[in-house]
C-alpha cells in the first residue's frame, strides 16, 4: 500500500479590521476593490473609507510566483480622500508581503498574509486496517 504525497498549499489572505470588527478574506481572483461603497468586491464599513478606497491586482513575479499589489484609489487613476499607509509610510501603490499592515484610516485597516503550509492525506474511515487502541488507563472506573 502507497503512501500519497502531500500537497503543497499557498494562500493569500487579507484580514479586514473595521466598525464590523474583523474577518478573513482568501485572495484568489485577479483583482479586488476596497471600499465602503456597495459596489465593491471587499467592503470596509468605517465613515473614514472612501467609497473606492484602493484596488489589489494580482501580479507575478520574476520566479513565477503569485502576489497582491495594493494601489490607493481605483483603476482609473482617481485616489482616496486619507490615502494608504503601509506599514507606518504613506504610498500610491505597494508590492504586498507577509505581515504588511495597510491603514485606510481610523479604525479601519487590514494585514496582509501568505500562507504555505502542507495538507497530509489521511486514512479514509472505512479502512479494514485502522484500528484504535484504548489504554484501560484512560478509562476512569467508577468510585463507589
Amino acid at each position: 500500500m502507497g503512501s500519497k504525497p502531500a500537497k503543497h498549499r499557498e494562500e493569500h489572505v487579507l484580514i479586514i479590521i473595521d466598525g464590523k470588527g474583523q474577518k478573513e478574506i482568501v485572495l484568489t481572483k485577479s483583482s479586488y476593490s476596497l471600499g465602503r461603497g456597495h459596489k465593491c468586491d471587499i467592503r470596509l464599513h468605517s465613515q473614514f473609507a472612501s467609497r473606492h478606497h484602493a484596488t489589489l491586482l494580482k501580479r507575478l513575479n520574476e520566479d513565477g510566483e503569485f502576489y497582491y499589489r495594493i494601489i490607493d484609489g481605483d483603476s482609473e487613476g482617481k485616489v482616496s480622500v486619507n490615502g494608504l499607509l503601509v506599514n507606518n509610510q504613506k504610498v500610491l501603490f505597494h508590492d504586498l508581503k507577509d505581515g504588511d499592515k495597510v491603514v485606510f484610516g481610523p479604525q479601519v485597516s487590514a494585514v496582509y498574509q501568505y500562507r504555505q503550509y502542507d495538507v497530509f492525506p489521511t486514512i479514509p474511515p472505512d479502512d479494514p486496517f485502522d484500528i484504535t487502541l484504548i489504554d484501560p488507563a484512560m478509562i476512569q472506573a467508577d468510585e463507589e
